[in-house]
C-alpha cells in the first residue's frame, strides 16, 4: 500500500518555527493527483517527512499514547476504548471517562466481567448508548475466545463485535503497527484540502479514503495515522485553519487556490425532524422514580425517566395526563428541547407525588442520567439537591 522511500538528497526547512529535515521534493516513481501549493509535485516521501517530523516535535500528550520515539507501543485495549469513545465526542470530554473507565476496569478482562447496569451508568454522558452495549460484547468476545488479548490484524479485529473498518484500522496501526489506513473525520478534512477534492460531502468519502490510503506506507503506520489526526484537530481545523503553522502548507492546494476553509464541500443538510414526548417526574419525598429502558433502541438498556411515546406532533396537557404511568396528580412543569444525531426531541415535563413500581433513586444520584432526562429532572426539580 502506498509509494516507498527512495534515495534523496536532505533539505532543511522551518515550518511554525520548527525546523525540519525532509528529502527534497523529487519525482515519485507514483507521483499523487496534482501539485502541491508551491507548484511542485506533490510527492509521498517528502509530504510523510514533513508531517511525521512535526508529529515528533508537536503530537498531543493523550493518556491512551505512546509519545512519538518513546519505545512504547499503546495498549491494544487504550486504543479500542479511546476509539469508541471518541468516535462521537471531543478529546476534552472523552478524557475523563478513559481514566474512569480504566481506572475501574484496568484490562479488557476487568470490563467483560464488569456488571452491564455499572458500564451503562459509567458511559452516561458519552451518547449513542448501543456503544456501550456493543464495547461489552467486544470486550466479552476478546475474554472469552482471544483469551484476554486483542487480534492484531484488521480481519481479525473485523470479526469482534461491534467493531467496524475504522475501528479496525485504527487499533492495527496504532496499537501493533500494520500497515492501515485509517480515516476519521480529521483525515477527510485534511485529505479534502490537499488535493482540493470537490466533490461534496459525504459523496467523496470514498475518494478521500483513497487519497488516504496512497501516503500510507510500512514505515511507521502507526505514527503516521495519529499524525494525521493531530494535524486534523489542532492545525487543519474546521474553521480558520491554521496555515501558518501546518506542516505540509507547502503541499496544500485548497491553501494556493486561497480558500482551504471551503473544504471539504458539503452538501447542504436536511432539516432535522422534531419530536414531541412527555416526560414524568415522580417524586416521593427525596427520591425520583426511574425506569429501564428497553435493550433494543435509542438509550435502550438506560435508567431514565418515565416518558410517554415520542411522535411527529405535540402532547396536549390532557392526553399527556393520560398517559401517565399511574394515576396522580400531575402538574405542568414545563418542557425541555433535546438534539439527537437524527431529530430533535421536545419533551414536556410534568411532576407529581406518588408511588409506583420503579428504581427509586436519591436525587443526588441524578447525575448518572443520560442528558436528555438529566435536563428533565432538573426542568421538574427546579434543581438537583
Amino acid at each position: 500500500m502506498g509509494v516507498g522511500w527512495p534515495a534523496a538528497p536532505l533539505r532543511v526547512v522551518l515550518v511554525a518555527g520548527v525546523t525540519f529535515t525532509v528529502p527534497t521534493p523529487i519525482p515519485d516513481p507514483s507521483p499523487l493527483q496534482g501539485e502541491g501549493g508551491n507548484g511542485m509535485p506533490m510527492t509521498t516521501p517528502a509530504l510523510r517527512a514533513a508531517l511525521l517530523a512535526w508529529y515528533d516535535a508537536a503530537a498531543r500528550t493523550l493518556p491512551w499514547r505512546a509519545p512519538p520515539g518513546s519505545g512504547r507501543r499503546t495498549d491494544p485495549y487504550f486504543v479500542w476504548l479511546s476509539e469508541v469513545m471518541l468516535q462521537q465526542t471531543t478529546v476534552p470530554h472523552a478524557t475523563p471517562y478513559f481514566l474512569s473507565f480504566t481506572q475501574r476496569w484496568p484490562t479488557v478482562s476487568d470490563l467483560a466481567a464488569a456488571p452491564d447496569a455499572e458500564v451503562m451508568a459509567a458511559w452516561a454522558g458519552l451518547g449513542y448508548y448501543a456503544r456501550a452495549r456493543n464495547l461489552l460484547a467486544c470486550a466479552r468476545a476478546v475474554a472469552a475466545e482471544h483469551g484476554g488479548v486483542f487480534p492484531d490484524t484488521e480481519e481479525g479485529l473485523r470479526a469482534l463485535p461491534g467493531v467496524g473498518a475504522y475501528t479496525a484500522a485504527a487499533v492495527a496501526a496504532i496499537a501493533f503497527d500494520r500497515e492501515a489506513n485509517v480515516v476519521d473525520g480529521n483525515v477527510e478534512r485534511v485529505m479534502s484540502r490537499l488535493f482540493a477534492v470537490e466533490a461534496p460531502m459525504p459523496d467523496s468519502k470514498p475518494v478521500l479514503k483513497a487519497l488516504a490510503g496512497e501516503l500510507v506506507t510500512a514505515h511507521r503506520p502507526g505514527d503516521w495515522a495519529q499524525a494525521l489526526m493531530d494535524l486534523g484537530a489542532t492545525v487543519c481545523r474546521p474553521k480558520s485553519p491554521l496555515c501558518d503553522r501546518c506542516p505540509v502548507s507547502a503541499f496544500c492546494a485548497a491553501l494556493a487556490r486561497g480558500d482551504p476553509e471551503s473544504f471539504p464541500r458539503k452538501t447542504k443538510k436536511a432539516d432535522r425532524p422534531r419530536r414531541y414526548g412527555v416526560a414524568y417526574l415522580l417524586t416521593r419525598d427525596a427520591e425520583v422514580a426511574l425506569v429501564r429502558r428497553p435493550p433494543k433502541g435509542l438509550l435502550g438498556g438506560m435508567l431514565g425517566l418515565p416518558t410517554s411515546d415520542w411522535r411527529g406532533h405535540p402532547w396536549a396537557a390532557e392526553e399527556a395526563r393520560a398517559a401517565a404511568p399511574v394515576a396522580a396528580d400531575w402538574h405542568d412543569a414545563g418542557e425541555i428541547d433535546h438534539v439527537f444525531t437524527h431529530f430533535s426531541l421536545t419533551l414536556r415535563v410534568f411532576r407529581a407525588e406518588g408511588a409506583m413500581e420503579a428504581e427509586w433513586t436519591a436525587r443526588e444520584g441524578l447525575g448518572a442520567l443520560p442528558s436528555v432526562f438529566l435536563k428533565a429532572a432538573k426542568a421538574g426539580l427546579g434543581r438537583l439537591v
